[in-house]
């Protein structure tokens, strides 16, 4: 009997090929080999990133954090067929020809790429489809770096007299146009050029025009050597248009490399069909500037809102208008030789040329392109990360200073603030001197206070934009409850609001203020884990970021200098009779939540236990209970006893001191009003306590209270039994996170000081060590131009997430003299005017950008939508999508005095 191999087995449903775990490791050595040998001309398929994410929990591949914690649990089910329906369109699957993919698709997020050999044996396992291979290309032919050609141009050609369609391959006996527009640009005859070089865009038309030397009459095609040759039969040209699909797309990439052009020089004056900016022209006169749209080039909205907004910037308008290339850096070799810088400029030019005409800013992608990877393709990108990227080149292109000279940087060495702060924004402007730099850049203060020897680092740093975040994504609630350490008060919760980067001092004086904690009492900090300490905090600069959500935080009020005595901690343990069993037994179950008092070092005896205990159970004895005397514990001399036979967790009977009499269930000391017994960190033993001394090893006695029914009697821990969490997620969180805020609060955000992150450690040069610092920004010189940025993307190490807070924001009057440190007496107020906005819609991965901007010289705001131009109101331009607002400093503003003018269309005032 012949066994069949592997490679021709049934089903899926049926007998496995493959174990998951020889799944994984076949699939690894292929890939691996696949990448090591990886060459020009291969192949990798598109799989469901939906259904690779069911695989991988399949097999154990499950994706690890920083440190070694799973993130996605492993599945046990085998996935079923491979489904890349959602990946095509839906009317092309069922054809003969090679499904249509999608145009809004993103790598790692609805699809991933694997090599030819792996996508064969997951096909072998699992069938499925449908199939879409794509082809490997390399960037440069030294470098392995390479790009998948997820998106490829499609060319189909248009025969104009009858509409027929065909596939061609295109011979040397045609013409070919860059037909942008119906406007010959120029002839693609450079073949190592790529269709991005090129300028070819999605749905590009391209103009076929036969050589002259060819006549006939009609046109038709034959196949020579395989090849596809057009013949031109009939007049000598002929118009043929082909539609196109998305060009090349970095579906994927190994590697980032930039293609920088052979040539780098440049022509400052770039022709205008590059553009094709008259297109569109119906032939009337209209003298109307700054109004013209930007073509959408295939998920460029990003760019666009971007580039509306730094075109409609006044003193860049002015600048670029008139003849900027003497300023051009050549030389710079952290610039982009002026090429974009001319690029940009003849944008700016064509956008405020007269009329209304839509430009496609083709060149100026080809330029950002060539020399930003990141921008290449047509997916979407953060129109703040361009921006930034925009200004920064621009600014390198435009510098004046040709040979940086080296400057050494140097401490402040005591000296004062003023002094230093020019002295490091004159050693600025010596190496960066450019009109972004005169319009666009502040300077701030930056200083850093260690928290074990208290160094101060005081820095100067000049800044393009100020990046704020919202109030939500900067801070977090926690939930603490505070227990009396001296029996004077009842248990109450407490929620304060702290940095999310703070550490257990913010949390700890947070705490003392909404508590109202006296001068004389201190707070120690302990999370409660399974109803005993799991641990105290301490340490006075641990982070928060260790404390949980879900962990539940209490805070014991004892006197200061508490540390120096003996720590109490009381457990308390349900004391349950089990008749079923032979013997009596108890169950040994913690309840409640465990309480911690102090008493002196050399008091540790019996009776001094029982008094501290009694002291802190005094608030929670009951009204009408009745027995002894629960305020003042009188003791004999003798142990506590308990009622029956008392075993221990290993059915020993205890040590002796505990009564083991079993004639008298209720056989207690009637001076007690309760049994306690020592007992480890976990509760899980019980020993008897000594009557002179009870001192251990360490500095804390932990001692086990039983409840029985009888000291249910007498007291009520009941509603402890559930202890609020440190923050509970539900409607009002939600609501709490989304209300809205003004720029104000979140200026007050950005400069209130803040601990650094764990991953963002600063080097004391007292300590020699790392060191979690603390950091306060303030703002010391302010640009003519303040764009600010609002940060509604966060990112953490499980989820993206996107915040649609609105954000009140001034449009007039934005006074700054309450955030600039550096401002003398006679000083003219920082007013600033708001000219544009970006903004965002929808949500990660995707959405839409557009821009409002402010015609200045007309006081008339428009919306700019990609090519779409419309009249806006400025009570309109407010919205919850605002991301990026742009202001210009107005002149003529008022001297500093006290009176603050604020823009009276705010909702929220402005908060000290």
């Amino acid at each position: 009997m012949t066994i069949p191999s592997a490679e021709g087995f049934l089903q899926a449903s049926s007998c496995l090929p493959c174990t998951a775990e020889e799944e994984r490791e076949l699939v690894d050595a292929l890939t691996r080999e696949a990448e090591e040998n990886v060459k020009d001309g291969d192949l990798r398929y598109l799989v469901s990133q939906s259904w690779w994410m069911e695989w991988q929990r399949y097999v154990g591949l499950v994706s690890c954090d920083e440190n070694g914690t799973e993130q996605l649990p492993q599945a046990t089910t085998r996935p079923g067929q491979i489904d890349n329906s959602k990946l095509v369109s839906a009317e092309t699957i069922s054809g003969n020809e090679e499904p249509e993919l999608q145009r809004t698709l993103i790598d790692g997020k609805d699809y991933t790429l694997v090599p030819q050999q792996v996508w064969r044996k997951l096909f072998q396992w699992y069938k499925g489809g449908p199939e879409i291979p794509r082809k490997v290309i390399f960037d440069s032919p030294t470098h392995k770096a390479y790009i998948v050609d997820v998106y490829p141009l499609c060319l189909k050609l248009i025969d104009g007299r009858e509409y027929s369609e065909q596939n061609i391959r295109i011979s040397r006996k045609i013409v070919i146009w860059d037909y942008y527009q119906r406007s010959k640009s120029k002839k693609l005859t450079n073949l190592n050029e790529t269709l991005e070089e090129a300028q070819i865009n999605m749905d590009q038309e391209i103009l076929l025009e036969m050589k002259l030397d060819e006549s006939s009459s009609g046109f038709s095609s034959r196949s020579t050597n395989n090849e596809l040759a057009l013949i031109p039969l009939g007049p000598s040209t002929s118009s043929l248009s082909i539609a196109g699909g998305p060009t090349i797309s970095n579906g994927f990439s190994s590697g980032i490399g930039s293609s920088f052009s052979q040539d780098n020089s440049f022509s400052p004056l770039l022709k205008d069909s590059a553009d094709g900016y008259n297109s569109f022209s119906n032939g009337t006169k209209d003298d109307t500037h700054g109004l013209s749209g930007l073509h959408n080039l295939g998920n460029t909205c990003f760019m666009n809102s971007a580039i509306q907004s730094l075109v409609h910037t006044p003193p860049l308008v002015e600048y670029f208008l008139e003849d900027y290339t003497r300023e051009i850096n050549t030389e710079n070799p952290l610039g982009l030789q002026g090429e974009l810088a001319v690029a940009f400029g003849e944008l700016l030019r064509k956008l405020w040329s007269s009329g209304r005409t839509s430009v496609a800013p083709r060149a100026f992608k080809a330029k950002l392109s060539r020399f930003a990877p990141q921008f290449s393709g047509y997916n979407q990108h953060d129109s703040q990360e361009l921006l930034a990227f925009l200004l920064d080149g621009l600014h390198e292109d435009l510098n004046r200073v040709k040979k940086k000279p080296y400057i050494e940087a140097k401490d402040a060495d005591g000296r004062p603030d003023d002094e230093f702060a020019e002295e490091c924004w004159n050693n600025h402007k010596a190496r960066n001197d450019s009109i972004i730099v005169d319009k666009f850049q502040g300077q701030y203060k930056s200083t850093l206070v260690c928290p074990v020897c208290n160094k101060i680092s005081v820095t100067f740093d000049p800044f393009m934009y100020l990046s704020l975040p919202l109030p939500s994504t900067v801070t977090r609630m926690i939930t603490v409850t505070v227990f009396s350490g001296t029996g004077d008060a009842f248990p109450m919760p407490f929620t304060v609001t702290v940095q999310k980067n703070g550490n257990c001092r913010d949390l700890t004086k947070a705490l003392a203020d909404v508590c109202c904690l006296k001068s004389s009492d201190a707070l120690l900090l302990a999370e409660v884990y399974e109803r005993r300490i799991y641990r105290y905090l301490t340490n006075p600069i641990e982070g928060l970021h260790n404390i949980k959500d879900e962990d539940i935080l209490v805070a014991y009020r004892l006197p200061i200098g508490h540390e120096k005595h003996m720590r109490l901690e009381i457990l308390h343990r349900r004391a349950d009779r089990c008749a079923a069993e032979p013997q009596f037994n108890i169950n040994r179950k913690l309840i409640g939540c465990p309480f911690v008092t102090c008493i002196p070092n050399d008091s540790t005896g019996k009776s001094d236990i029982y008094a501290a205990v009694s002291a802190v159970l005094a608030p929670f004895v009951r009204a009408k209970a009745h027995g002894p005397d629960v305020s003042a514990v009188k003791l004999n001399g003798n142990g506590p006893s308990l009622d029956g036979i008392v075993l221990t967790d290993n059915g020993a009977t205890c040590e002796e001191g505990l009564s083991t009499s079993t004639g008298d269930d209720h056989a207690v000391d009637e001076h007690v009003p309760f049994q306690l017994s020592m007992t480890d960190e976990k509760g899980s033993v019980r020993n008897a306590i000594d009557a002179d001394s009870n001192r251990g090893l360490g500095i804390v006695i932990r001692v086990l209270m039983d409840w029985s029914d009888r000291e249910h009697e007498m007291y009520n821990i009941d509603y402890m039994d559930e202890l609020p969490e440190v923050f509970k997620h539900g409607f009002l969180s939600k609501k709490t996170r989304q209300e809205a805020v003004n720029l104000f609060s979140c200026l007050d955000a950005f400069l209130k000081e803040e601990p650094l992150g764990p991953d963002d450690m600063w080097y004391c040069p007292g300590c020699k060590e790392h060191r979690q610092a603390s950091k306060k920004l303030d703002l010391w010189r302010l640009p003519e131009i303040l764009v600010v940025h609002l940060k509604r993307f966060s990112y953490s190490r499980y989820m993206k997430n996107k915040l649609d807070t609105f954000v009140n924001f001034p449009i007039h009057d934005l006074n700054m003299s309450k955030y600039v440190k550096q401002m003398s007496r006679g000083d003219r107020q920082p007013m600033y005017e708001l000219y544009a906005v970006i903004n965002h819609y929808g949500g990660l991965g995707g959405g839409h950008y557009s821009a409002y901007a402010k015609l200045v010289e007309e006081d008339n705001w428009y919306h700019f939508d990609d090519s779409h131009v419309s009249s806006v109101n400025e009570d309109a331009i407010r919205t919850s999508a605002a991301y990026v607002l742009f202001y210009r400093r107005v002149r003529g503003s008022c001297t500093v005095s006290n009176g603050v003018p604020v823009d009276i269309e705010m909702v929220d005032s402005l908060e000290t």
